[in-house]
């Protein structure tokens, strides 16, 4: 038996059965493999799903727009070591690079632009509907020989793959491009949170600056403000003073779609005091309210 799920649905029982107490009630001797898919899966998570389950956990990588999975662990053919953060390496059929904006492939470690060579695989998609134009211009323009997954990320020396973020949310510090996703990996790693995201906001000296949002796991009972501070040195312990990270809020939840993404995109808009329209995809709208509230406690998200 096994089950395939997204990052989101761990995190949530993470939170309010930290220590795994509901899932000892019913027999899981049969369950053999936990999928994990349609998002980053941080390494917190991944590695309390091991912990709880007992069973391998796989993390895979893939699109909408390419039907299956792009990287993951292949275990009906043989699982390779697994590496907490990675989706693996990259199925038959693909060829993925780490590219900089001037498509040079960029040595291992080093983040950049994830593309996959063409031509794609079977399945893949050829075109959109009745907008050929629009499909090259959207997903083989900007990196001419490559389809643009707008994911970045960067390869290690086995070539196991990082996905970090959407391009969209490498944020730039002063200069210096950080990735929201390894900053996110920081922030899960505390002891007392059970969910989070950071998003870049406007900043007038540094262009943007990181902007922690955090979710308490359920019987925490600490001082919120004690545990942003925490959380702040964590990240400068771990990334440097580079990041800028100054700013942790404390809410009750995230606002997802009804797939259980984060839509940080809006809250970045919410943050900056820019225009926003209500996601048609969004589960509950009235979380957008109570992120805005917590941003004009903290001085932001002005109007």
């Amino acid at each position: 038996m096994a089950l395939f799920t997204a990052p989101t649905a761990f995190r949530a029982i993470k939170k309010e059965d930290p220590d795994g107490k509901f899932i000892r009630q019913y027999d899981l001797s049969k369950f053999r493999t936990l999928f994990l898919a349609g998002e980053r899966a941080d390494p917190d998570t991944l590695q309390w799903a091991e912990r709880i389950l007992k069973v391998p956990v796989i993390d895979h990588w893939w699109q909408t727009e390419t039907g299956w999975a792009i990287a993951g662990n292949p275990v009906g053919l043989g699982m390779l070591p697994v590496k907490h953060g990675s989706p693996t390496v990259a199925m038959p059929g693909y060829q993925v690079e780490i590219v900089d904006e001037t498509n040079k492939t960029l040595p291992p470690n080093k983040m950049g632009s994830i593309v996959v060579k063409l031509p794609l695989p079977p399945s893949c998609l050829p075109t959109l509907w009745l907008q050929d134009e629009r499909f090259k211009e959207s997903y083989l323009a900007e990196f001419p020989g490559y389809y643009k997954t707008a994911d970045a990320g960067f390869k290690d020396e086995d070539g196991y793959l990082y996905i970090m973020s959407r391009t969209d949310d490498i944020i730039n510090v002063a200069g210096h491009r950080l990735s929201t996703g390894g900053m996110e990996e920081v922030l899960s790693s505390h002891p007392d949170v059970a969910e989070c995201a950071v998003i870049g906001v406007k900043d007038e000296l540094k262009g943007e600056v990181p902007c922690g949002f955090i979710v308490l796991k359920a019987g925490v009972d600490r001082p919120p403000d004690a545990i942003e501070r925490e959380i702040v040195a964590l990240v400068r312990e771990r990334i440097g003073p580079v990041a800028a990270f100054k700013l942790a809020i404390t809410v009750v939840r995230l606002p997802k779609t009804r797939s259980g993404k984060i839509l940080r995109g809006t809250m970045k808009k919410i943050a900056d005091g820019d225009p926003w329209n209500l996601p048609a995809t969004i589960d509950d709208p009235a979380v957008l309210d109570e992120i805005g509230v917590a941003l004009k406690g903290h001085g932001l998200a002005a109007g």
